[in-house]
């Protein structure tokens, strides 16, 4: 299938997708210290001390957001550091907890409200989930992204980006995913427009349960029916054939871009075509269920024993999260692609809202979407409807609709993502039919 020119080649080069030279490079050193620092809470369960100054969730909390402080005294205040928290009950907290997340705005210059957020759990647990008092260092699991969430803030605090970062510290994870509940809580009465949620969660180990070594490669799950559809937009994507296209898909094919596009971070992204592990979830998922944009990062391969254990050795067989079983300069690759996918998802605008076909007993397709404020020019991108990938695009200027000549909408998936001046691009909002008249 051809693509109609439609600019000059030097229209079209202005506006290749983006790549991001990264002035700072996360440092494995350093995040090695943080994970250090947040095992020396002893156990970070969530139902642990909220006020003890050195053991428990409250003492790690703190140092969390003292460490934002720090970034941003460091960035002349570019950073605004504060905690929310709200008051959780359920089978794993019978008498109710206070779940506190942990936040540093990096507020962005054009409209605050569209927000990019990455995110990590800062709780941890043993084998039995209601034990508070075991030591459970929580190294991995999610110390590492707890870590990478910090390290990231470093990396990208004073750089200017039209929309806002939300660097999150999440607690409550273990217990039911509640500090995520509270974060899509806190999205939706803030009126936050979320382009996008990156959970980090088990980031930071390369030796699997079976020997096997993954130190090239990263899964990023990502939902394909809408969790937050309803019975009637459940069928129109079933009837448009969007079930690979949704919002959260679309953002995992553009992390996969990204990674591709920036060889020098040397990691695959395995797109997985599900929420979440087999049967699992994490703090992405409340984000889904309020209708945003989300998808999780783990590693490409995962260590069970060095997971929710009690820390033991049992014939020869060492148990536990620790962090001796950790893979730094792989954390370090991993918090370089989130930063790559921030830097590129919060300089794009917005997606477009809309966006519709007219072709049906036809030999072309009209192409329709919404203006996006921030915008300079669409990327009308296609595919024929056997293929995962976009293969085929052009770019559309001074204009919110466009004929392809030739294209069959019945053989075709078309979408369209907006693109700013310096060539960020949102992730593609999937066509759909057109009202009709």
């Amino acid at each position: 299938m051809k693509t109609a020119p439609l600019l000059a080649a030097t229209a079209l080069a202005l506006f290749a997708p983006a790549s991001f030279a990264q002035t700072k490079a996360p440092d494995p050193a350093r995040l090695k210290t943080t994970v250090e620092k947040l095992v020396s809470f002893g156990t970070r369960h969530t139902l642990s001390s909220a006020t003890d100054p050195k053991r428990g969730i409250g003492a790690a909390r703190k140092w969390g957001a003292a460490e934002f402080e720090k970034i941003s005294k460091g960035c002349g205040g570019c950073l605004k550091v504060e905690m929310v928290e709200d008051r959780f009950t359920g089978p794993r907290a019978p008498d109710g907890v206070n779940v506190v997340d942990v936040l540093a705005i990096q507020r962005g210059t054009g409209d605050p409200n569209q927000v990019v957020i990455v995110a990590g759990h800062i709780d941890s647990r043993v084998s039995d989930v209601m034990d508070i008092n075991s030591d459970a260092p929580g190294a991995n699991d999610d110390g590492s992204g707890t870590a990478l969430v910090i390290e990231a803030a470093r990396v990208l605090a004073g750089e200017k980006f039209d929309g806002t970062i939300v660097y999150a510290l999440l607690s409550g994870e273990e217990q039911g995913l509640w500090g995520g509940k509270l974060l899509a809580a806190t999205a939706k009465a803030r009126g936050w427009q979320v382009r996008a949620m990156l959970n980090n969660d088990i980031v930071g180990n390369t030796l699997g349960q079976n020997g096997t070594i993954v130190d090239q490669r990263v899964r990023v799950f990502s939902e394909g029916a809408r969790s937050a559809e309803d019975i009637k937009a459940a069928m129109t994507r079933r009837g448009i054939g969007g079930e690979d296209d949704s919002p959260s898909r679309a953002l995992a094919k553009k992390i996969d871009g990204i990674a591709a596009g920036n060889p020098a971070i040397g990691l695959d992204v395995f797109a997985v075509r599900r929420p979440d592990r087999f049967g699992r979830g994490g703090d992405h998922t409340p984000l889904l269920e309020a209708g945003y944009p989300a998808v999780r990062f783990s590693v490409g391969v995962e260590n069970y024993d060095r997971q929710h254990q009690d820390l033991r050795t049992e014939n020869g067989r060492e148990y536990g999260d620790t962090v001796a079983a950790m893979d730094f300069p792989y954390l370090a690759k991993v918090t370089a692609l989130n930063v790559a996918a921030l830097r590129d998802l919060a300089s794009a605008p917005a997606a477009p809202a809309t966006v519709s076909l007219d072709g049906a007993v036809s030999s072309d397709t009209k192409v329709m979407w919404d203006a996006v404020p921030g915008a300079v020019a669409y990327r009308v991108r296609w595919r024929k409807a056997d293929a995962q990938d976009w293969t085929d695009s052009r770019i559309v200027k001074d204009a919110t609709e466009t004929l392809l000549k030739d294209v069959i909408v019945d053989d075709t998936f078309i979408g369209v993502a907006a693109v700013s001046a310096n060539g960020a691009e949102s992730i593609v909002t999937f066509g759909g039919m057109a009202p009709r008249k």
